[in-house]
């Protein structure tokens, strides 16, 4: 039997005044009442932005020492990690075993709902172990309202190992009854339904996710000016994409570009040193592996060069 916690004081918990009689509203009324809410949360975030950097330095600290990025929540919480994690490899052509999601109820829990899954700290430890998580990686726990079982067992098995914590909430971290080397404290309020974090707290979850990865991913090289240099194009819209980034970045025609990108094996990265240095897709690899995957050494002006594309 798992034993009951009264949450009332769980800040995700409370009764938001602003929507007391939300039941009575028209339906404009209640589109406009969540949108008001809404406009709240990128100023929540912004308080937090010293904590999500300090996350942000161990995840790249982490991966330049080989390590990994493990998310693990239950729920809306557990989603949205699963989601940002597999969006890392189109994006930024990394391998999918560099950033993973985990949540409780395992992968059903995707897409329907597994709620007695978060109740067991010891479930949280085990899937941490059965992912293979270890003393290099960080394992950033996902909680909005702070308490879940199955995430602070993952995260008490990860400081077992000795590997790095991270653990986001939208509660007061005082509530929380754990420590972490980072706690992102994202203090967005009551929700406008009594306890459906799937709301502002889940926005404000994606919005810092968001944060971490895509800064991670600058940080390791994968963008260059902000232009997304560092995906494969797998597909039409990315061969497109690709094919547009050639020719923004080298001058050369779309035509021309999309034959550069074929030659590259579709890798945009790789056309882009090819070109700016004339050199073969081997070659390109060496200079790019060389600079830590970084291809600013590829333009004579680093601050100026930016040609006009072809047409």
């Amino acid at each position: 039997m798992v034993k009951i916690q009264n949450r009332a004081h769980i800040l995700t918990e409370k009764i938001n005044p602003k929507s007391q009689m939300i039941d009575t509203l028209s339906t404009e009324q209640i589109i406009r009442l969540i949108n008001e809410e809404d406009a709240t949360i990128p100023l929540a975030v912004r308080e937090a932005i010293p904590q999500i950097t300090a996350a942000t330095e161990i995840v790249i600290a982490a991966i330049k020492n080989g390590g990994r990025l493990r998310y693990i929540g239950a729920g809306t919480s557990g989603r949205l990690g699963v989601l940002d994690a597999s969006e890392c490899p189109p994006t930024f052509s990394v391998p999918p075993d560099l950033v993973q999601g985990i949540i409780a109820g395992g992968w059903i829990a995707l897409r329907q709902a597994v709620e007695g899954a978060e109740d067991y700290p010891e479930q949280g430890a085990a899937d941490c172990q059965a992912a293979g998580l270890t003393a290099k990686d960080v394992l950033m726990g996902i909680a909005t309202g702070g308490t879940t079982p199955y995430v602070h067992g993952a995260i008490k098995y990860a400081q077992s190992i000795g590997a790095k914590t991270i653990f986001f909430t939208c509660t007061p971290k005082e509530d929380l009854g754990l420590t972490a080397d980072v706690i992102i404290e994202v203090l967005v309020g009551p929700e406008l339904i009594t306890g459906s974090t799937r709301m502002k707290a889940g926005t404000a979850t994606k919005m810092v996710l968001n944060m971490i990865t895509t800064t991670t991913m600058i940080r390791l090289g994968k963008v260059y000016r902000n232009y997304m240099v560092d995906h494969q194009a797998i597909n039409a819209k990315l061969v497109d994409r690709g094919t547009r980034i050639i020719s923004e970045l080298t001058g050369l025609s779309y035509e021309d570009a999309y034959q550069k990108l074929l030659e590259a094996d579709k890798h945009v990265k790789h056309a882009i040193v090819m070109i700016k240095k004339g050199v073969s897709l081997p070659e390109a690899q060496r200079l790019i592996a060389e600079h830590d995957g970084f291809i600013r050494f590829a333009f004579d002006d680093n601050n100026n060069d930016f040609p006009t594309s072809g047409k």
